[in-house]
């Protein structure tokens, strides 16, 4: 095991690099080509990178809203969340909720398999950590909604907006915003122009948390 990890810690992704140079792939975008392949099929790559300016604040706070309400706070792991998603896990006896923060949902996303292992889980939280040390939140954000699956094939918030929407992240309003994050626990399943019972449930939820945010950082003025 100790072998294990001092190799573990050796091939770690160089994160700090992150901090200038933007991926030019990740993980999950592989993963999903190569599932697509096994099957004979071929998906086009959908992906069109822009700052975080270039990203409306209606979209920003939709997505912190709806994934990671505490992100600006923690440090990578919200302990409370954890706790809340283990004691749902419980009553519900199975595994429905994994209460993983947008830091974490990154490491996944950049450098990590599907697999459900305990030693994927640590590796998971190492670069977990090592994201956090080495960027700012505004860079974490910034790559988490550049990278973000939003559709089959469609990757990021400018090709999220273009191809759902017809328009630039930058534009998206607020009602829009809330429907693209709302579809992110499953963005190849929902649809934001289809708008099932269940999606439209979480988009009203999504939205009255981005209201209680702003409401939050007026008072805090």
């Amino acid at each position: 095991m100790a072998a294990l990890l001092s190799i573990w810690l050796i091939t770690m992704p160089d994160i700090s690099a992150l901090q200038k140079a933007n991926p030019s792939t990740t993980a999950l975008i592989e993963s999903r080509e190569a599932q697509a392949r096994s099957k004979g099929q071929t998906v086009g790559r959908h992906w069109m990178w822009v700052p975080l300016s270039r990203v409306s604040p209606h979209l920003r706070r939709a997505v912190v809203a709806a994934e990671d309400a505490s992100f600006f706070v923690h440090e990578g792991f919200d302990w409370e969340g954890i706790k809340d998603a283990a004691l749902y896990n419980l009553e519900k006896g199975e595994l429905k909720r994994g209460g993983s923060t947008i830091t974490q949902q990154l490491a996944k996303n950049l450098y990590l398999s599907s697999e459900r292992s305990i030693m994927r889980k640590v590796r998971e939280a190492l670069i977990t950590r090592s994201l956090e040390e080495h960027l700012s939140k505004e860079r974490i954000l910034e790559i988490y909604i550049n990278v973000a699956e939003w559709g089959n094939g469609v990757y990021g918030a400018e090709a999220a907006a273009r191809h759902h929407f017809k328009k630039s992240a930058r534009d998206v309003t607020e009602e829009e915003a809330a429907w693209l994050a709302a579809i992110l626990p499953s963005p190849r399943r929902y649809d934001p122009l289809r708008k099932t019972g269940a999606l439209t449930r979480r988009y009203e939820r999504i939205l009255r948390r981005m209201d209680q945010a702003v409401r939050q950082d007026i008072g805090a003025k």
